[in-house]
């Protein structure tokens, strides 16, 4: 085939477009209610094209950054740029973004069909070119078929996908997306999801997602923004910060539900010994360790029935759940500390268990009473 040859329809089809800006950068970007500091001097810089998901528990200031994004909070500091257009004086009209909320936020007394083409209806498309991309919008959520249904008539999914028809169809330069799965059951949640990264990809969408679920912002996003406080803790790609969090409260998000407080009794180079009665853990010193306690870091999928290497837990089964192809198990050790770990074999309450992980899956933090996660036990304690 000649360089020259015009690609074919399939091939056309499945190019993914070009973003519609270069660079989103939000500079300081600060948020206060009176005296409250919702958001604090945010830096993130977004390419076009990429998929970023802001993720933290509530209240830690995610939703308000996509609320400034958006137009719907004025910012009491920083900025925000699109390429070379500052763009935080503009009215949410005026910025060119497409907003899926948590509720929906469909017009009941509007057909699909009505629904999704009511932004282009208010900025006076014409009515041939509204129909055409309705249409499309439609197609690509796989909803033709429900057009002129009212939403109150579909499913909590349905209505969700309506939803993101509606943003898309504008064509946006950016999509912002508010906990827009929320609302539905597990496996709802779990084809939306694939369905919001192949719209996404297809449709080449600069996207920015809210989520308090670190599940889900593993699976989508190309980087994520873990906020506490209105502050970001950690930027980087899901891999980043679920192998190397950066302290004890992104380590919490993560996965690395045992937050172990203990003494330390030998260090080498980046090897750090701790040890209790009953719990002996060598670890690798993270980033800031000092000090004569540290937060031993470990997931509970990390750990495994027998001794490993100089790693040894001895601990009493008190809850033992059956997840199909593993147990789920919650052990106290002898020093009175809760462990949490998953393991394929059967386990029952009253067993008593030697479990062993491997060094380098032991995370080793400064100790300090900040190892809680927003406001939970603190680390290792009995509930």
């Amino acid at each position: 085939m000649s360089h020259n040859a015009t690609p074919t329809a399939a091939t056309a089809h499945h190019a993914v477009p070009r973003a519609a800006f270069r660079t989103l950068r939000m500079d300081g970007v600060s948020r206060r209610f009176g005296a409250v500091t919702a958001l604090d001097r945010l830096d993130l810089t977004i390419e076009g094209g990429e998929f970023v998901a802001l993720l933290g528990p509530s209240g830690c200031g995610k939703s308000t950054a996509l609320n400034c994004l958006a137009g719907l909070l004025p910012l009491t500091g920083g900025a925000i740029w699109l390429d070379d257009e500052r763009v935080d004086g503009l009215p949410p009209e005026k910025r060119g973004f497409g907003m899926v909320f948590q509720n929906y936020a469909l017009f009941p007394h509007l057909t699909v069909r009505g629904n999704v083409g009511f932004g282009l209806a208010v900025r006076g498309v014409p009515k041939a070119e509204t129909a055409r991309r309705v249409d499309e919008a439609l197609a690509l959520v796989e909803l033709s078929d429900q057009a002129g249904k009212l939403p109150g008539r579909l499913s909590g999914g349905q209505q969700q996908r309506v939803a993101i028809a509606r943003a898309v169809v504008l064509r946006p330069r950016l999509v912002l997306m508010d906990e827009p799965l929320s609302n539905l059951d597990a496996k709802l949640r779990l084809q939306m999801r694939t369905e919001i990264r192949r719209l996404h990809q297809s449709l080449g969408l600069t996207t920015v997602y809210v989520t308090h679920d670190q599940e889900e912002a593993l699976a989508l996003a190309d980087r994520l923004v873990v906020l506490r406080g209105g502050l970001a803790e950690q930027i980087g790609s899901p891999e980043q910060v679920y192998t190397y969090p950066a302290n004890t409260y992104v380590a919490g998000f993560m996965g690395y539900r045992n937050l172990l407080e203990l003494p330390v009794v030998a260090r080498e180079g980046d090897r750090v010994v701790l040890a209790e009665p009953g719990l002996r853990l060598t670890g690798v010193a993270q980033e800031g360790f000092r000090g004569a306690t540290a937060v031993a870091a470990v997931r509970p999928d990390d750990f495994a029935l027998g001794a490993h290497l100089a790693n040894a837990l001895r601990v009493s089964v008190e809850v033992a759940e059956f997840h199909g192809r593993e147990m789920a198990a919650e052990g106290v050790t002898e020093a009175g500390r809760v462990v949490h770990f998953r393991v394929p074999e059967r386990v029952r309450p009253g067993d008593r268990l030697e479990l062993g992980v491997p060094p380098e899956r032991v995370l080793v933090f400064a100790g300090t009473a900040s190892a809680e996660v927003d406001g939970a036990p603190r680390p290792g304690d009995r509930r």
